[in-house]
C-alpha cells in the first residue's frame, strides 16, 4: 500500500444512499476517503413515515456510519456540520477545521419545501429527518389524548381532523397509515372518542395523486384511500396553513394537525462552491455528474439536477444509489491513470407506493401491480434495502405483529411538539 500521506483524499459530504453507496464503492480503490455527516448514522429515508405513524421505531430504520463503515480500512467518518467549500485550497469547511481533498462528492440531501412559505413550516411539519418523524407522531397521538379531554364539540373535531398536503408517494403512505392507525390501532384505546370517526383529508394541487405513476394506479391507489375513508382533493393547491387548518383557495379545512409532504429544496451546497442551480437549489451537473467549471467535485441524489433524454432524473433512493456507484468508479479510474467510464446513465426499476395494510402499487415499466401481490413486493423490497441483518429482521416481526394484531408497537409521545 502506498504512503498514506501521498495517496489522493476524497472528502464525501453526506451519508445518505448516495454518499454510503459511494463510500462502499471506492473500498478497494488507491485512495483514502472521508465521510462527513452531521449525523452518526445512515436514515433509511422511505420508511420514515412509519416512524412517524408508530410503526416503527427509529432505530429500525437507521444505523450507524461507523458500524457499516468500520472494516473499510481506506474509510474515516467525521461527525460536523459542513459550512462551506474552498475550491480553490480544495478543502471542505467545518467550522475553524479544514478537510483537504483531491476529489469532493457533495451528497447532502435535500430538506422539505414550502415554496417560499416558510412561515408554515411550524404549523405544518415535513418528513425529512428522524427529528421530523418522532415530532410528527408526537403530534399525532397527542391530537387523540387532547380530543380525549375535550369538552367542545367543534374543538373535538378540530383535534380529530388531519391534512397531509401533498400526493406524491410520501403523503399518499402518510395519509393511509394515520387512516390505519385511527381505524384499527387506536380504536378501543379511548373511552370518551371514538378515533374511528377522525377525519384525513390529502390535497394535491395537480390533477391526481402519485403523478409519477400510470394514471390507472393513480386511479386504484385513490379508490384504495377513499375506502379507508381518506378524502381526496385534487386540483387546487394550499394558500394557507395556520394552527387551526388550512385554506385551499376560498375554502378552509379545520385541522390542528397538519403534516406537510408536497416538495423538497436542496441544501445549500450549490451556494457553498458558487455553482448554478434550478430553483429547488440542485446543483447543475455534467454528463459525468461533476459540476461545471469546478475541477474534481462532483454532485449526486437530491443535491444534483442530472438531466437525462430531456428530463430530470428522479430524486429516488435508487438514483442516488446508482449515482453513488457510478462516481466511485469515475475517482477510481482517475486514480490509476484508466479512461474515464461513458457517461451516467440512470436505469429505472420502477416505483413503489403502499397506501396501506394488504394495498401498494408497483409500475415496473413492462408490468403494473396493485393490491396484495403488489404489497407483499413492497414489503419485501424495503426490508431487502435495509442496512444490517438486525434492521431487516426486526421490521419484518414489527410488520408480522401489525398484519396479524392491526397493533402499532411504537406509539410513544416523546420530547415537546413544536406547537
Amino acid at each position: 500500500m502506498a504512503d498514506p500521506a501521498s495517496r489522493p483524499q476524497v472528502v464525501i459530504v453526506g451519508a445518505g444512499f448516495g454518499g454510503l453507496f459511494a463510500a462502499q464503492a471506492l473500498a478497494d480503490s488507491p485512495v483514502d476517503l472521508t465521510v462527513i455527516d452531521r449525523h452518526n448514522y445512515h436514515l433509511f429515508q422511505p420508511l420514515l413515515y412509519q416512524v412517524a405513524t408508530a410503526g416503527l421505531s427509529p432505530a429500525d430504520i437507521a444505523w450507524p456510519v461507523r458500524s457499516i463503515l468500520r472494516r473499510q480500512k481506506n474509510a474515516t467518518v467525521l461527525l460536523g456540520e459542513v459550512t462551506g467549500v474552498d475550491s480553490q485550497a480544495r478543502e471542505v469547511l467545518m467550522g475553524e477545521r479544514r478537510v483537504r481533498y483531491d476529489w469532493l462528492v457533495l451528497a447532502t440531501g435535500a430538506r422539505h419545501s414550502y415554496f417560499g412559505h416558510d412561515e408554515w413550516e411550524p404549523a405544518a411539519p415535513g418528513l425529512k429527518r428522524i427529528e421530523d418523524a418522532t415530532e410528527i407522531r408526537a403530534r399525532m397521538l397527542l391530537a387523540f389524548e387532547r380530543a380525549e379531554a375535550e369538552t367542545d364539540p367543534e374543538k373535538r373535531r378540530g383535534l380529530l381532523s388531519f391534512v397531509v398536503v401533498g400526493g406524491g408517494p410520501t403523503g399518499v403512505e402518510l395519509a393511509g397509515a394515520l387512516a390505519e392507525v385511527a381505524r384499527r390501532a387506536l380504536a378501543r384505546d379511548f373511552r370518551r372518542i371514538d378515533p374511528r370517526s377522525a377525519r384525513i383529508v390529502l390535497l394535491e394541487a395537480g390533477p391526481r395523486i402519485l403523478a409519477t405513476f400510470p394514471e390507472t394506479l393513480s386511479s386504484i391507489a385513490q379508490r384504495s384511500l377513499e375506502k379507508l375513508c381518506v378524502e381526496v382533493r385534487t386540483g387546487k393547491a394550499v394558500t394557507g396553513v395556520t394552527e387551526i387548518g388550512v385554506c385551499v383557495g376560498d375554502n378552509r379545512i379545520a385541522a390542528r394537525t397538519v403534516l406537510w409532504a408536497a416538495g423538497v429544496t436542496a441544501s445549500p451546497a450549490a451556494t457553498w462552491i458558487g455553482a448554478e442551480a434550478d430553483r429547488a437549489g440542485r446543483i447543475k451537473v455534467n454528463p459525468d455528474l461533476s459540476v461545471p467549471w469546478k475541477q474534481r467535485i462532483f454532485a449526486i441524489g437530491d443535491t444534483a439536477l442530472v438531466m437525462q433524454d430531456g428530463k430530470p432524473v428522479p430524486g429516488l433512493a435508487p438514483a442516488a444509489k446508482q449515482q453513488g456507484t457510478y462516481i466511485a468508479g469515475v475517482i477510481d479510474a482517475a486514480a490509476r491513470g484508466r479512461p474515464a467510464p461513458p457517461p451516467f446513465r440512470y436505469r429505472d426499476y420502477g416505483n413503489l407506493a403502499t397506501i396501506g395494510r394488504k394495498s401498494a402499487v408497483i409500475d415496473f415499466g413492462w408490468i403494473r401491480l396493485s393490491g396484495f401481490i403488489a404489497w407483499v413486493l413492497w414489503c419485501v423490497a424495503h426490508v431487502y434495502y435495509l442496512i444490517g441483518m438486525r434492521n431487516r429482521l426486526i421490521v419484518s416481526i414489527h410488520w408480522l405483529w401489525a398484519y396479524f394484531t392491526f397493533q402499532r408497537g411504537a406509539r410513544l409521545i416523546t420530547g415537546t411538539p413544536r406547537k
